[in-house]
């Protein structure tokens, strides 16, 4: 069964990149143009991993982050940070408040694709 990653993420070249990279290795990817959209998918569906970028309109990756790590039914789900911010602050602020990973942009897709495939082995 195809895992479901969601990526979240205000730059649309860098979601399609991203949405391109994750489907030609089988996963069902959704996509959302700032966190409010989102927390909003994660309601309608399950999914299994989250790629989230920081600075967003309406709702920003930290608080996307403390949104859903509050939610009981949102605890377990990894969180990717795909970022600009490369400041050791910013990594362990997310890392504190319940990322999973934390990659800063530009990336590999050949490195995001390992670290997707990691977390969802575990």
């Amino acid at each position: 069964m195809s895992k479901n990653i969601i990526v979240v993420d205000d730059s649309n070249s860098i979601r399609k990149m991203v949405e391109f990279t994750l489907k030609t290795k089988g996963y069902v990817v959704g996509t959302a143009c700032d966190g409010q959209e989102g927390l909003d998918m994660l309601e309608e569906k399950d999914y299994d991993l989250v790629i989230l970028d920081i600075n967003m309109p309406k709702v920003d990756g930290f608080k996307f982050l403390e949104t859903i790590r509050a939610n009981e039914k949102h605890l377990e789900i990894p969180v990717v940070m795909l970022t600009t911010e490369g400041q050791e602050d910013d990594r362990n602020k997310a890392l504190d408040l319940g990322a999973t990973d934390y990659m800063v942009k530009p990336f590999k897709p050949t490195e995001l694709i390992e670290k997707v495939n990691q977390i969802l082995s575990e």
